[in-house]
């Protein structure tokens, strides 16, 4: 049995245990509510993380810079590794569940490497596009630079569907996603992996860089929208 004394201060621990909980329950919660706004990465390897520890991906250095700037938000990993944007077309109503307050979107690597017509991949972009716009959810669209395997014409006109689409939606635009990296592939080789075509962990950080401030003024807009 315990002492008088030793209750009153098993109660106190007691009482006091439970009052810690629940503060670190409000301060979860406050946390959880000042990044309540949550954006769809929609993209392919180059989203997903191809090649790297899950920390050293383009979601979890992003979401890291964003979390250093204080901006709220929480980015959703929806890359697929080998996505083209057929596949991104087929899947991106059940991607945008009904908390997705944003998307960014990332795709048109795949279908470049095997060569497909630009005029498709610039229908399923569009698809892309015209579903999120038909939920009222704001999309950012990063454009890829075509190789040059398939001649100028063919760089000229995938790369052209980016800025297109933008201008017609009125999307937040980034003009490309492996700029960062450097003006020609040369000067970006230090910043690949070895298979040349996906960016290594400090190419990520790289881009993440360049791309944080365009991620941060899209939250920005979001959340004039919704306020």
């Amino acid at each position: 049995m315990k002492s008088p004394n030793n209750r009153v201060l098993y109660r106190y621990g007691l009482v006091a245990g439970l009052c810690k909980a629940f503060a670190l329950v409000l301060l979860f919660a406050g946390a959880a509510e000042a990044r309540s706004l949550r954006i769809l990465a929609f993209g392919d390897s180059l989203t997903q993380g191809y090649g790297l520890i899950e920390e050293e991906g383009l979601v979890p250095q992003l979401q890291s810079w964003l979390d250093a700037e204080g901006v709220s938000a929480t980015i959703i990993n929806g890359g697929v590794s080998g996505d083209t944007t057929a596949g991104g077309a087929a899947r991106i109503d059940w991607s945008l569940s009904p908390d997705i307050g944003g998307v960014i979107v990332t795709l048109g690597g795949n279908d470049m490497l095997r060569g497909l017509p630009p005029e498709e991949a610039a229908a399923n972009l569009e698809a892309i596009i015209q579903s999120a716009k038909s939920r009222d959810i704001p999309v950012m669209l990063i454009g890829m630079d075509a190789p040059l395997n398939y001649g100028v014409d063919y760089k000229t006109t995938f790369e052209a569907i980016y800025p297109t689409l933008a201008e017609k939606y009125g999307l937040v635009f980034v003009k490309s996603y492996l700029a960062p990296l450097g003006a020609t592939p040369a000067d970006a080789l230090k910043w690949m992996q070895q298979d040349g075509i996906h960016p290594n962990a400090k190419g990520v950080t790289r881009i993440v860089q360049s791309l944080g401030a365009q991620v941060r003024a899209f939250v920005g807009e979001i959340e004039a929208l919704t306020n």
